[in-house]
């Protein structure tokens, strides 16, 4: 987190968060999203601004609850997910030893990966720097093809290997996509998440 970032939130602790702004999509994109882009349901406008982008890397956190956010100085926007809230580049080093790294510039070491029902490939592993055991993050799609490099299947086609090292071969483990979010504990939607628990709140006090 920026020092800057932390200098506003011990001066401004109490300022109330905002939902349905920001969208990270599954290119690893951000996205602003104005009211018409919320009342549409779209996904917003890319961010193209680099060092706007940087500040949004570097200040990317989830919340006890699997809520993704940018803090904004001492304000949390709560961030829509189109899938997951990582999305990783799969890439050859110097050495041709392959890497993955987030959309934040962090690295990501997989422990596990997963082909979804729509034949997206998702990681799981543990991310430079961060105190969480596990994160999931999806693969772009323009690395399909290294990927596939890299996979054998088996016979039968329900199952396989990732060689992502020479001597640590994964093996490819299926997961239904809509499953993904409670699987690895996160929120896709803040959003939707405020509105139903606004609605509950409603509910309740006219009981």
């Amino acid at each position: 987190m920026d020092e800057i970032v932390r200098q506003a939130l011990a001066r401004w602790p109490d300022v109330p968060h905002c939902t349905g702004w920001l969208r990270l999509d599954a290119r690893g994109h951000w996205r602003l999203r104005d009211e018409a882009d919320q009342a549409a349901g779209t996904a917003g406008t890319p961010i193209r601004h680099e060092a706007l982008t940087g500040f949004i890397n570097r200040n990317y956190d989830h919340d006890e609850h699997g809520q993704w956010y940018f803090q904004n100085g001492p304000q949390r926007v709560y961030v829509e997910l189109e899938y997951t809230p990582l999305i990783v580049r799969l890439a050859r080093d110097a050495t041709g030893t392959l890497t993955l790294t987030d959309q934040t510039g962090l690295p990501l070491v997989p422990s596990a990966v997963y082909v979804d029902d729509a034949g997206s490939v998702l990681f799981a592993g543990a991310a430079a720097g961060s105190s969480d055991a596990v994160r999931v993050a999806l693969l772009h799609d323009h690395d399909l093809d290294l990927f596939t490099d890299h996979a054998s299947l088996d016979e039968d086609g329900l199952g396989g290997t990732f060689a992502w090292r020479a001597e640590a071969a994964l093996p490819l483990e299926p997961v239904c996509r809509e499953q993904v979010p409670a699987r690895f504990g996160f929120v896709a939607s803040p959003a939707r998440e405020e509105a139903n628990a606004n609605s509950r709140g409603k509910a309740a006090s006219t009981d």
